[in-house]
């Protein structure tokens, strides 16, 4: 399997910002794709094709590190990728994924154990305020920090 980067890895690996790396693929010089949850990724061959062609020099060592772990969760799917692409743009590489309400942010809590939870609290199945709960209540994931989404102005909707 080919290895594929993320635009933060992209970043590094040319020595450019992560925006750069964006601007580059949205005008074309550069082939990505996106993943379900709206991330863009790059396969390294086609990095480092671009690289040569613009005489940017190839690092011979690997970049290694620790990736924060992010979870989005909300029922509006533009919300999910505006995150997602302002969290791209970031100095960090974020292994970001998504959920779509609060059953499934549940499972992947379990399974991908981020350590930030962005939530939003009105959902049409589990309440946020509910899966805030589930979560500090727990011993295993009681240190994920949780930032709470809404659009609403009405303290009587919690």
């Amino acid at each position: 399997m080919e290895d594929i980067l993320t635009v933060f890895q992209a970043s590094k690996y040319c020595n450019v910002s992560p925006k750069t790396i964006i601007n580059w693929i949205e005008a074309g010089h550069i082939d990505a794709y996106k993943t379900v949850g709206g991330h863009r990724r790059i396969k390294k061959s086609e990095m480092e094709e671009f690289m040569k062609k613009q005489g940017i020099p190839i690092p011979e060592e690997e970049i290694v590190g620790e990736r924060k772990r992010i979870l989005i969760v909300d029922d509006d799917q533009i919300i999910v990728e505006t995150i997602v692409q302002s969290l791209e743009e970031e100095e960090y590489d974020y292994e970001i994924i998504s959920a779509a309400d609060g059953f499934e942010a549940g499972l992947q809590v379990n399974h991908f154990k981020p350590h930030l939870l962005i939530l939003d609290i009105m959902m049409p199945d589990i309440k946020g305020y509910d899966v805030c709960k589930k979560i500090k209540g727990s011993e295993e994931t009681k240190d994920t920090k949780i930032i709470v989404l809404s659009a609403y102005l009405d303290d009587e909707k919690f």
